[in-house]
């Protein structure tokens, strides 16, 4: 099997582009960007717009020789083959002017939205299986039935989405995060996008987790992340799902789930954001079905980019009150999450006690137990966790030996929970 990874990730690697032409985008494009770049390097040379740009000392080397012709810019002084110290000049400045009023975006050259789109669809359809034991082993961390880790296998081999009801605090987070840590081997993703000679910038340091990478002879325009998890909540609008545009940057930010392709979505709080959930849900009918969505330009124009990812809605609102029956058999799978019975309550409560390097009192679950009844409370799966580490603060604080004693837990089960003051 490991074999077959490193064949596989080695049929995506995005080949070195040796031409101007292997680049895919337009050279007045390039000239301008590696103009801006210039502008912003007191010392300039092929070497260090190389870098900025990301692309070959070569093909480097040939734009700023364009702009020498211009009078844009002057060589300096030779450092070696295909490497010059260059200059801005007067000329020159004037053109960053103009540009920069139309795109203020300098990093590295973007690629073409055919080229990225292609890419894209070759990584996610020709990727391995998720097999049962990649998620037994993304799953390890958190205890789950037997049902909810076969709808999860599910979910992660066939890539379908999955719409999660069920009361908050009880794994749902955990559960997309397990699904994205069980899909085979890392992909490839560009850093901006070009369309129109507009850049679209898809590469977010924030949800995206780059890998080392061996060697350089591959498009370093492109860059190797894990596959992605991106989570939205109540901030969700109807305006986020296009693409980003402003005054100031002049240049687009990809919209969420444009970051998410090769991974995995989650729309969590669904039905409390503050667009309606029937606008909401109404949205993603095209992207679900087609695998492609459709962003707008300034221009107006419309582009189609792909949206292949694994899509998780999560409420813990009544699923009639907020998506209709034509809306979920557009799921792929749904799932009810349970709050945890006292089994499983003590199987994460022993397991985080572990993990901290505590041990488990005899009678501490029972009394536990006995104070979730008292207060009429359903245990929630985050609790012990919230509670334990609680514990340790506790002693801390006290500077009392980390133990997990009835004493200390009543404590922080006042503070989690809220004790009621004395007048």
């Amino acid at each position: 099997m490991a074999n077959l990874l490193i064949e596989d990730t080695k049929r995506f690697v995005p080949p070195f582009p040796e031409k101007l032409e292997d680049l895919d985008i337009p050279v007045g494009f390039l000239n301008d960007l590696a103009l801006k770049a210039m502008s912003m390097d007191s010392d300039a040379t092929t070497s260090s717009i190389a870098e900025q740009l990301r692309l070959g000392m070569v093909v480097t080397d040939l734009l700023l020789q364009r702009l020498s012709r211009d009078k844009f810019i002057e060589v300096k002084g030779v450092i070696g083959l295909h490497h010059q110290r260059y200059a801005m000049l007067d000329r020159g400045w004037s053109e960053v002017g103009r540009i920069m009023a139309i795109s203020s975006y300098v990093g590295p050259a973007p690629v073409s939205l055919k080229s990225y789109t292609t890419m894209i669809s070759k990584q996610v359809h020709g990727r391995m299986p998720t097999t049962r034991h990649a998620l037994e082993r993304a799953m390890a961390d958190i205890v789950l039935t037997e049902s909810a880790k076969q709808t999860l296998g599910l979910v992660a081999s066939s890539g379908r989405s999955l719409f999660l009801s069920g009361p908050s605090g009880n794994g749902k987070t955990a559960m997309a995060r397990s699904l994205v840590d069980a899909i085979e081997g890392d992909m490839w993703i560009p850093y901006a996008l070009e369309v129109d000679g507009q850049v679209i910038r898809t590469f977010d340091p924030h949800n995206h987790q780059p890998v080392k990478i061996e060697g350089d002879d591959y498009d370093r325009r492109w860059i190797k992340i894990r596959p992605p998890l991106i989570v939205v909540g109540g901030e969700l609008t109807i305006d986020s799902m296009d693409l980003n545009y402003t005054g100031t940057q002049r240049f687009y930010e990809a919209p969420f789930h444009l970051k998410s392709n090769g991974g995995v979505l989650l729309v969590d709080d669904l039905g409390r954001q503050r667009c309606s959930a029937t606008e909401l849900l109404n949205r993603w009918i095209i992207p679900l079905e087609n695998h492609v969505d459709y962003l707008t330009l300034s221009t107006g124009k419309k582009i189609q980019v792909p949206f292949e990812q694994v899509v998780i809605f999560a409420t813990n609102l009544t699923v009639s009150d907020i998506a209709d029956e034509a809306f979920l058999r557009r799921m792929g799978y749904r799932m009810y999450v349970m709050p945890p019975g006292p089994d499983t309550y003590a199987e994460i409560f022993s397991r985080h006690a572990r993990s901290r390097g505590l041990s488990v009192d005899p009678g501490i679950l029972a009394h536990l137990e006995r104070r979730y009844g008292g207060e009429r409370r359903t245990p929630k799966a985050c609790e012990p966790r919230d509670l334990i580490d609680r514990a340790i603060e506790v002693c801390k604080y006290r500077r009392e030996p980390i133990r997990l004693t009835k004493a200390v837990l009543d404590l922080a089960w006042d503070g989690y929970f809220g004790a009621a003051a004395s007048g």
